[in-house]
């Protein structure tokens, strides 16, 4: 894959010679919660790589993102709209059960079912046909080149398993009633969970009858979230930690210079952007009545045009951020050179504002995650003051993500009319941020599930499934193009930046950090 080589030109793949050694206990933290083991609750990175350590997909990604097979041995394309997986055989559940078949075609349609914040995997119009008990059939409306891109966190479950514990329905983010496999897991990956308490802490064991030879020298991992960046820093240097993440910026050179330790940079696929509401005829969080001020594209763009995002890198970001024009990074697009963003221009944004009716501005609440992000709250409120110079009263609401994103994401309501989110796409592809973005959506839910704000452009849908039909590489690129057009020219979201991933390691430790900045305990090695 072309974009793969790019990644690891620019070093952003940390690349070891793991060679296993006496088993060890693994300590780690991070600065969010692990609230729910169910695999289709939330897609959000830190949520899935945890899940990706305990469930596997058909397909699985190598450090470098390249797609290997996993719980499918191999598939091919036998009609144009055909595609046909060969699975696994010996595989089994850690409860036991046999992995065949039927899983994956019940993992099908739970993942697309009611609560399922994942639905985008498998388009709902994709027919899943058992052929036997090893072969699974995909039958799409049309041709589709990248049909399994986001497979490797599409995980699969065990139907047997899921159906005796009365825990077929997914229970949503925002659903405060958890089922069984909200609170348990029972996957075919390399380690089993042996104690859960949401929010607390998580336990996981080597799983001895995993299918693939083992890598690591781990027996146990365990999980601690800690919020405070002191506090999972100084657990780091001190040694009761053996490896944390974010490191926050100011504290790299400190964790660098401690004996015993070291810190892992490079560039993450993460975008991280802010999103306003267009759909509802007025906002649910501003002083504006009767109407919403950001179905206005010059409201939209003058609040573009208010941040200035080279005083965030430098001063917020420490330099570890680079500002995107785009809401993908320029990694995973290879003519994101094409673009550029909109010029820091207050005078200009102000004058927007006077020219949509808005000359004493007014006020908005912005919904901000303040635990999911590197210095996501820091960075709202540098906008929040960015966009007071030009009359935008800012109400910050941080949260913790768990409230955050039960918010935000509000079984299907989207309770927010301001936010920043962060998102790197699950097929590492551009279709995957057109659809899941910037996809209409109807009075039925359908359409983009994280298009928070309910942008629409009926000709940005039409080239979106132009894009996802086309197999031709260059005319699927300016398909890809003229989509980023109709968008920026419709300022659908602001694009902020990259931002950049820091991870603190003991030197005992030897690990593999991924450009998608998804942690997994099967690369491992503790000295």
């Amino acid at each position: 894959m072309r974009i793969i080589g790019q990644l690891a030109l620019a070093g952003a793949i940390a690349s070891t010679t793991l060679t296993a050694a006496s088993a060890e206990t693994l300590k780690y933290a991070f600065q969010g919660t692990l609230n729910q083991l169910d695999p289709y609750t939330l897609n959000e990175t830190f949520t899935l790589g945890s899940h990706g350590n305990v469930y596997e997909g058909l397909t699985r990604r190598a450090p470098d993102l390249t797609i290997e097979p996993a719980l499918a041995e191999r598939w091919e394309i036998i009609e144009p709209n055909r595609w046909r997986f060969y699975l696994r055989k010996g595989v089994k559940f850690h409860n036991g059960n046999d992995f065949n078949a039927d899983d994956v075609v019940f993992s099908a349609g739970r993942v697309r079912s009611e609560g399922s914040d994942l639905t985008s995997r498998i388009d709902p119009d994709v027919k899943v046909e058992k052929i036997d008990d090893f072969t699974v059939d995909f039958v799409l409306p049309e041709p589709n080149p990248i049909l399994h891109y986001s497979w490797d966190t599409w995980f699969i479950m065990d139907k047997e398993w899921t159906e005796a514990n009365d825990a077929v329905k997914v229970t949503s983010a925002s659903d405060t009633t958890p089922n069984y496999a909200s609170l348990h897991a029972n996957g075919t990956g390399p380690f089993t969970v042996v104690s859960h308490e949401a929010g607390v802490k998580t336990v996981y064991a080597r799983y001895d009858d995993w299918w693939d030879t083992a890598i690591h020298n781990l027996d146990t991992v365990e999980f601690t979230p800690i919020a405070s960046d002191a506090t999972r820093i100084a657990a780091l240097l001190s040694g009761d930690l053996d490896m944390v993440y974010p490191v926050p910026v100011q504290d790299i050179k400190r964790v660098e210079s401690n004996e015993g330790t070291r810190a892992l940079t490079g560039p993450e696929l993460r975008t991280v952007f802010l999103g306003f509401d267009q759909r509802r005829d007025e906002l649910l969080h501003s002083t504006v009545k009767g109407k919403n001020p950001f179905k206005d594209v010059r409201v939209r763009k003058a609040f573009y045009q208010a941040l200035n995002l080279d005083a965030i890198r430098d001063k917020i970001m420490r330099g570890l951020s680079t500002p995107s024009a785009l809401m993908i990074s320029p990694f995973l697009f290879s003519r994101a050179g094409d673009f550029e963003r909109l010029p820091y221009d207050p005078k200009a944004a102000k004058a927007l504002l006077v020219e949509a009716g808005y000359p004493d501005g007014f006020g908005v609440s912005l919904d901000c995650p303040n635990d999911r992000y590197v210095n996501d709250e820091a960075i709202c409120q540098t906008v929040a003051a960015f966009l007071a110079r030009i009359g935008i009263q800012v109400d910050l609401n941080a949260q913790p993500k768990a409230q955050y994103f039960a918010k935000v994401l509000a079984s299907g309501g989207y309770d927010t009319s301001f936010y920043l989110l962060g998102w790197t796409p699950a097929s590492f592809d551009s279709s995957n941020v057109l659809a899941d973005l910037h996809g209409c959506r109807n009075d039925k839910g359908t359409g983009g599930p994280f298009n928070l704000g309910g942008y629409c452009n009926p000709e940005v849908d039409a080239l979106t499934a132009r894009i996802f039909a086309e197999n031709d590489p260059d005319t699927r690129d300016q398909l890809i193009v003229d989509a980023y057009r109709l968008t920026l020219d419709d300022v659908a979201y602001i694009p902020l930046h990259q931002q950049g991933l820091a991870w603190g390691v003991s030197n005992r430790v030897e690990l593999q950090q991924r450009a998608d900045n998804q942690f997994h305990f099967r690369w491992v090695v503790k000295k």
